[in-house]
């Protein structure tokens, strides 16, 4: 059984741990994708994500997935429809698609999720869009071109409600 890249040859994928398909920066967290949907014949894709304390996405609604986070490093607060929800390591949270929700980092350190969308694809297009546009980061960053953020997002079936308000 030899290996090509992370792929074995019998189909089944290996990655090895800080290994990913593409790492970007988007709205203040590191991506990493860790497996594709081309990877998965669109069933899912999975995602590592690393947030730096205070950080996270504005509150949005996913039209397209359904959306599963499970903690593996640090405390986040989760705002799912009305309720907010404080987690932390080993926690796992779905989100099905339609339901507003949002996640911030509320620990002093570091946290990283592991992210999945089902069905894959649209999320991982999304990110990498968001990537390549500097008007949509706001890493480092107070604020975020709200209009091109959501010109963008809706494009794959994501509705950005505002910006995260501290």
């Amino acid at each position: 059984m030899g290996v090509e890249g992370n792929k074995l040859e019998t189909g089944v994928a290996h990655i090895r741990p800080g290994e990913g398909r593409r790492s970007m920066w988007v709205m203040g967290e590191r991506v990493t994708c860790k497996i594709t949907s081309e990877q998965t014949s669109g069933a899912y894709s999975l995602f590592e994500i690393a947030t730096r304390p205070g950080e996270g996405p504005p509150p949005h609604v996913q039209h397209w997935e359904d959306e599963y986070f499970y903690v593996l490093e640090g405390e986040y607060e989760f705002l799912d429809g009305g309720r907010t929800v404080r987690v932390g390591v080993g926690s796992l949270i779905h989100v099905p698609r339609g339901n507003l929700h949002t996640h911030k980092n509320v620990g002093e350190g570091p946290g990283r999720m592991l992210v999945s969308q089902t069905p894959g694809g649209a999320h991982e297009r999304y990110f990498e869009e968001l990537a390549e546009n500097p008007a949509a980061s706001f890493v480092f960053k107070d604020s975020f071109d709200v209009e091109t953020v959501s010109a963008i997002a809706t494009r794959y079936g994501i509705e950005i409600l505002s910006p995260r308000s501290e």
